[in-house]
């Protein structure tokens, strides 16, 4: 009896929004996506001074995987989105590619790397909120992505910091 109440709820619930699941889930793993930022600005500024070095290469690695991901996705939208007109195929397409470049990049300018790959998410942040519209995607995935890039944002510069401090 009871099991049959909770998928009538989530029934409901799915009838009443179609992007429930989908908004509920994409925040929770977006926020989750944040726990190794976190960790390892922890054991940027906590661990022995002799482990320094690994979590800050560790943090490197880590956005430069995320940054390239959020790339990824405009590639997804242009191969699914059927009203996507030539002229936006062709930017997200290109766009697509661009912050695997740029995270890439990050990881030949040693203690430059990090603004690099600051400025590509504050880039591909730009570039969503002028992009996503075109794809149909819905408004509250903007204002996620502005959650998480500002977190990661100040997470990758607390590393910086608290490893010049530290180091």
């Amino acid at each position: 009896m009871r099991i049959y109440n909770v998928q009538i709820a989530f029934n409901f619930l799915h009838i009443m929004n179609p992007h429930f699941l989908n908004k509920r889930l994409s925040h929770l793993l977006g926020f989750a996506g944040l726990i190794p930022f976190v960790l390892l600005l922890l054991g940027t500024c906590l661990a022995d001074p002799l482990w320094i070095a690994a979590f800050v290469r560790g943090q490197l690695a880590y956005g430069m995987v995320i940054l390239s991901f959020l790339g990824g996705i405009h590639w997804g939208a242009a191969m699914l989105c059927a009203d996507l007109s030539l002229k936006h195929t062709k930017q997200a397409l290109i766009w697509g590619v661009i912050p695997s470049l740029i995270a890439w990049t990050a990881t030949l300018l040693e203690g430059f790397g990090f603004a690099l790959l600051m400025a590509g998410f504050i880039v591909a942040w730009q570039v969503d909120k002028a992009l996503y519209k075109h794809y149909g995607m819905p408004e509250w995935l903007l204002t996620l992505r502005t959650l998480l890039t500002t977190a990661v944002v100040l997470l990758l510069a607390a590393t910086v910091a608290g490893a010049n401090l530290r180091g």
